[in-house]
């Protein structure tokens, strides 16, 4: 097997839905014994002398989490593969899934468009 590169894996990662993706740091970290998050922590944990003020920053990456699919579960099915690039079968287990994120690391606007519309369709949505 030939050894691919690092533009031929992230074309393949293109390719991926969100759910796909997931799935694979889940099985790489497993395969590795690694952390994907570890190096935030040290990112976070390095700055000892910062003032807390700059933790209480304004937000502004935001999820969008279903917490419910509510009485109209095939229009929030629906409504899932419209916002995400689910497919089908992708966007029916996230919503039997519940509570699950749609959309992650989102600008305030967008996650309120998004609330929004799942909610329209019968949904339980929580914003964080």
């Amino acid at each position: 097997m030939a050894k691919l590169s690092q533009e031929d894996l992230l074309a393949q990662f293109d390719e991926m839905t969100l759910i796909e993706l997931a799935e694979f740091v889940k099985a790489f970290e497993e395969r590795f014994d690694v952390t994907a998050a570890a190096p935030a922590a040290v990112v976070a944990a390095g700055a000892p002398g910062a003032p807390a003020a700059a933790a209480e920053e304004e937000q502004d990456e935001f999820d969008v989490i279903l917490t419910g699919a509510g009485d109209k579960k095939i229009q929030v099915i629906k409504v899932v593969r419209e916002l995400t690039s689910l497919g089908l079968k992708e966007a029916k287990d996230l919503v039997d899934g519940t509570p699950k994120p749609v959309l992650e690391k989102v600008a305030k606007d967008a996650a309120e468009k998004a609330a929004d519309a799942l909610k329209g369709a019968g949904a339980s949505v929580e914003v964080k």
